[in-house]
């Protein structure tokens, strides 16, 4: 099941152009070079040496890597599939198991227990489910390949750093094929940053003790622009007669405004001073949300679209919701046809972000433009009528 579920913390893409991008060739000159960029950073010799002796290349993290198929799920499917009684059960349980640490989390980060329960079940089954993949190897193995290095060597120089402070052992701590650690999966640059000792210990321990993970996770969600007490989501229903080009990321109104216009809350009245956008995850025929501003914050912990809907919904469920409205939405695009269509759109001049058969945010919106164009319902929900037209 871990393997279902490696999802990629992005939260260091602003960080990006900070270290050397280079990558590719022959992996021992590539470690190399990664050790004598840690040392010119600060780290000693010796340190560096220690680190990177014994690093190997990690065929099957590339593997893991290459092969996301469970985020071509569409939105309801990948909801049920996640989102259980068992896990609702265990999280309420975990609520209640863990009240004071939430209780800081919500006063000193401001995030709702709801957030970090519905990360920590996703990521690692409350804690059960940490990976397996030495972080080291992982972690300099991305950093060789050439398809994220930006990404990746910042967080293998971080690995550095935080074995020369005591606290990575690059032979036995191990995670996520993608180099999260911990309870709610945190790269080591992350750690750094904004790791917390929420049980006293005198360490940051994510893998064992769980005030740590929690508390570090909310920090960094404040750290990337979490609003202390603002809900993320909410359920609504839609009139039959409204402007679906007007649902998506890309447009944000008032609340005031969405009411006036007819759309309606399924669970408790919406936030009114705020701005939201209303999304459809599966068209106008399927279930329909209110995203508030916290919600684009979910971006940063991981970019996929149907990844963020479902834990930002289950997040409500935690806090009490009511199971989602799914509807009766139309016919979707397998994988392959996924990637057809993201072929024809980038032919068209859209970037969609890479043929992956994903429908992800930019894919999104570059289905909006073209059913504009062809005189399509505009919701952002590809059809084979949208394929075959194209």
């Amino acid at each position: 099941m871990r393997q279902l579920l490696c999802t990629l913390a992005l939260t260091c893409l602003a960080q990006t152009g900070l270290a050397d991008t280079s990558c590719g060739g022959n992996f021992s000159s590539f470690v190399s070079d990664l050790k004598t960029e840690a040392i010119s950073n600060g780290i000693e010799p010796a340190t560096a040496d220690a680190f990177f002796d014994g690093i190997r290349q990690d065929p099957a993290v590339l593997a893991a890597d290459r092969k996301q198929g469970v985020f071509q799920i569409p939105f309801v499917d990948f909801a049920r599939r996640l989102i259980s009684e068992d896990r609702l059960r265990r999280g309420r349980a975990n609520a209640q198991k863990y009240d004071a640490v939430f209780d800081r989390v919500e006063t000193d980060y401001g995030v709702d227990r709801g957030v970090l329960l519905a990360f920590w079940a996703f990521e690692t089954d409350y804690g059960a489910f940490q990976g397996d993949f030495n972080t080291a190897d992982a972690l300099v193995t991305l950093a060789h390949d050439c398809r994220r290095p930006e990404l990746f060597r910042p967080q293998a120089l971080a690995a550095v750093t935080l074995f020369a402070q005591g606290g990575f052992d690059p032979r036995r701590t191990t995670g996520a094929w993608a180099g999260e650690i911990g309870m709610v999966q945190m790269l080591p640059r992350d750690i750094l940053e904004n790791g917390v000792d929420g049980d006293g210990d005198g360490v940051v321990s994510l893998k064992t003790s769980a005030p740590d993970a929690l508390l570090s996770g909310a920090k960094m969600l404040q750290d990337l622009g979490w609003r202390a007490g603002e809900p993320w989501l909410a359920e609504v229903t839609m009139p039959s007669d409204f402007d679906w080009s007007q649902t998506g990321l890309e447009t944000t109104k008032p609340v005031s405004e969405w009411l006036s216009l007819g759309v309606k809350p399924r669970n408790g009245p919406l936030a009114d001073g705020l701005t939201g956008s209303v999304l459809l995850p599966q068209g106008k025929d399927g279930p329909a949300f209110l995203a508030y501003p916290n919600f684009r914050v979910y971006f940063d912990w991981n970019q996929s679209f149907t990844y963020v809907m479902t834990a930002a919904y289950f997040a409500t469920r935690l806090q009490g919701a009511q199971v989602f409205d799914a509807g009766a939405p139309r016919t979707g695009l397998d994988g392959t046809q996924m990637k057809a269509l993201q072929t024809k759109l980038e032919a068209r001049g859209h970037d969609v972000g890479g043929i992956d058969g994903i429908l992800g945010a930019a894919t999104r919106a570059a289905v909006r433009a073209e059913q504009t164009r062809l005189g399509l319902t505009v919701d952002g929900w590809p059809t084979p009528e949208l394929l075959s037209q194209l």
